[in-house]
């Protein structure tokens, strides 16, 4: 599947134009560092945040064929190299958030709605389990594309359906039976995205707010969440944890330029202030060769990286 997991805020640099079949807001050159969580990257080409599905439709047909769209949410599980990006970056986290109770125990939710929301609105309205969304750093957008999880839940096990959009611009509604669902994987029609989707849940009249406000205290207290990162950088191989087996080969705090592996969480990298994208790619390198050659797993990663690194672009 096509659609992306990450999420993006902000925008400076680069010039406006009106490209894309009249969307406004095209611009060019945007610099990607000031749209991720890890605050590094190069500039993208074409930078679009549409207003809504149907400039989104309207920039995609427009848009020459030759040319690669890659859609982001909010930058938080997301590499952008130091070279930048060719092609259009479609920044989802500007569409309109719409988020409806369908019926008793079904809700509807945009890509562009913060998980966070979905998770407040569904425990206010007796919903669950839905209170893991709050865990997830992210978009409704982002969620669906890599079936984020957290606290034990996983996205994709309460979607009934969802809405897709394609390069041409089509929009079409999909049943959950469409797509292959893995751990941290969607597979599905491809060259398509997602715009939303219908989640069915159960009453839960026990929920409430507090539920959220716990699950956080508990993340603070085991992870860096202040510090510029991407969240968890690799996936948890079966059986195991990730961090765990990072924290086993000592490689807490270890180094490359201005990236650092986190001292309080072993599978977060933190940019200390001044990293480049290639600091954190060239630790990700060490952190997995490391740990393959000392344990026999090879990590996997969860954090989406694209970009061109900065020589090939030069």
């Amino acid at each position: 599947m096509s659609a992306a997991a990450d999420e993006m805020s902000g925008d400076k640099g680069g010039s406006k134009h009106d490209d894309g079949g009249g969307a406004s807001g095209v611009k060019r050159g945007e610099p990607m560092a000031k749209h991720t969580s890890w605050r590094v990257g190069g500039p993208a080409d074409l930078y679009f945040k549409p207003r809504d599905a149907a400039e989104l439709a309207r920039f995609l047909a427009a848009l020459p064929r030759d040319v690669p769209v890659h859609f982001v949410g909010l930058g938080s599980n997301l590499l952008v190299r130091d070279g930048g990006v060719r092609g259009a970056v479609v920044a989802t986290g500007a569409l309109k958030g719409t988020l409806e109770r369908v019926d008793e125990t079904a809700v509807r939710a945009s890509a562009g709605v913060p998980c966070m929301r979905l998770a407040r609105e569904c425990v206010r309205w007796h919903l669950g389990p839905a209170a893991f969304f709050a865990g997830i750093p992210g978009t409704v957008g982002g969620a669906l594309a890599m079936n984020a999880g957290a606290f034990g839940g996983e996205t994709w096990r309460h979607v009934e359906r969802v809405e897709t959009i394609d390069r041409g611009g089509v929009r079409r509604q999909r049943a959950r039976e469409e797509f292959t669902i893995g751990y941290r994987r969607v597979d599905g029609p491809p060259g398509e995205w997602f715009l939303g989707a219908t989640f069915r849940l159960e009453h839960d009249a026990a929920s409430r707010p507090a539920d959220i406000r716990d699950m956080l205290a508990r993340r603070n207290a085991s992870q860096p969440l202040g510090a510029p990162s991407c969240g968890s950088v690799f996936r948890n191989p079966p059986g195991s944890f990730a961090g765990r087996l990072i924290e086993e080969c000592g490689l807490k705090g270890a180094r490359i330029g201005g990236a650092f592996v986190s001292e309080k969480h072993a599978n977060f990298i933190i940019n200390g202030g001044a990293a480049s994208a290639d600091d954190i790619e060239r630790l990700i390198d060490l952190v997995r060769r490391t740990v393959h050659e000392r344990s026999g797993v090879l990590l996997e990663l969860e954090a989406r990286v694209i970009g061109e690194r900065r020589e090939a672009a030069a």
